[in-house]
């Protein structure tokens, strides 16, 4: 028995990336123009200031099939969210890349993350690719076959977000499974090295449903990001941050009211403005972009314990990106967030046909006529 991934790889919910090119020379590109782009050409989609504010004309979208890889940007710290490297640029992760037509019935490559620099919004070529071979922690001697991106937080606050993702450790069925939740700490250098284990204290646990749906947020208050972890019989275990290095939190605790799914509410995490991130519990999975109901949990200084009441997902009309291909594809929400530091959330959205051609396209607040960029996750094939 292995625990359920929570992000649903069938319908494609993961969290985007995308990036510019810094020149044409010995790229498979297809551009509207070629050359290194200047300010005006650059897609305003990450935490640099530079391209179209709402409202504005848009730059040319740039469509990049590969790009030749550069150091991810040596950052010093930030408080911009999924800033992995710490230099105030917002950046991307993607689940369920495209598989290579040889490759069409293997494993999933891993995660892929894209960063945002100095000069453009999201640099394609400052990109990584997180894999469990490479990054996860083992289970005794076994390493996870799944590595699944599902939360990003600073969880040790020390300026970089961290990542936490889920993976399927070896299970024989016999009490309490184990944590299947991993984070992968920040850095300077971005997301490097191997992951730790999440440890739920035992208080902290009940029954033997496997500990997942991790939700990051303040629920407490006090500044510094907890998580919220699935329990059985619709628990919730709350995790109270910072955490240690070792994967550790600095307390935690059961709840008594939740749900099989959690959610963060949209699109503030904070609904009622009083200081605490509440949280959404639900009975069944909720897929950005889609409407759906839940269970409203505000914060409070003991966590998201207090009935806030029904809660509804709102449904959105989302850009489709224009990826040019025969049959049925698919448009799915992968995020919103600040991508040109003019604070009002930019759209991401992948559109995909099978699992061997997509197209994430980023259009910027107020512009969904025409994406700023778009790109295949074809980039992190080797």
């Amino acid at each position: 028995m292995r625990p359920r991934i929570t992000h649903q790889k069938a319908a494609v919910t993961t969290r985007a990336t995308a990036v510019l090119a810094a020149g044409c020379t010995g790229l498979l590109l297809v551009l509207t123009g070629c050359g290194s782009p200047s300010a005006a050409d650059a897609p305003p989609s990450a935490a640099s200031g530079s391209g179209a504010k709402n409202g504005d004309t848009p730059p040319k979208a740039q469509t990049l099939a590969g790009t030749a890889r550069v150091p991810v940007p040596r950052g010093t710290g930030s408080r911009v969210p999924y800033d992995f490297n710490g230099d105030g640029h917002r950046d991307l992760v993607i689940d369920d890349l495209v598989k290579a037509p040889e490759d069409s019935h293997g494993d999933d490559a891993g995660i892929g993350v894209v960063y945002g620099s100095d000069d453009r919004p999201l640099d394609p070529a400052a990109r990584q690719l997180l894999s469990a071979r490479a990054n996860a922690a083992k289970s005794g001697d076994t390493l996870p076959a799944a590595f699944d991106a599902e939360s990003a937080c600073d969880l040790d606050r020390d300026g970089f977000t961290d990542l936490i993702v889920s993976t399927d450790p070896p299970y024989n069925g016999i009490g309490a499974p184990p944590v299947p939740l991993q984070i992968l700490f920040g850095s300077p250098r971005g997301l490097t090295g191997k992951a730790v284990t999440v440890r739920i204290p035992q208080q902290a646990r009940f029954g033997n449903e496997w500990p997942e749906q991790p939700v990051c947020g303040d629920f407490d208050g006090d500044g510094r990001a907890d998580l919220a972890v699935t329990a059985s019989a619709g628990q919730v275990t709350f995790l109270h941050g910072p955490f240690a290095r070792t994967g550790a939190p600095r307390s935690a605790g059961l709840l008594p009211d939740g749900g099989p799914y959690l959610y963060a509410p949209e699109p503030r995490r904070d609904t009622d403005g009083d200081g605490y991130d509440d949280l959404v519990a639900a009975t069944s999975p909720h897929a950005p972009g889609r409407p759906g109901k839940g269970t409203l949990l505000l914060g409070s200084a003991k966590g998201p314990a207090r009935p806030g009441g029904t809660y509804a997902f709102a449904a959105e009309n989302v850009p489709t990106a224009p990826l040019k291909t025969t049959g049925t594809t698919r448009t799915t929400l992968l995020n919103h967030g600040d991508y040109d530091a003019d604070k009002k959330p930019d759209t991401v959205v992948r559109t995909y046909r099978g699992e061997r051609q997509d197209l994430i396209a980023l259009y910027t607040a107020g512009n969904t006529d025409r994406p700023v960029l778009t790109f295949s996750t074809e980039l992190f094939l080797p």
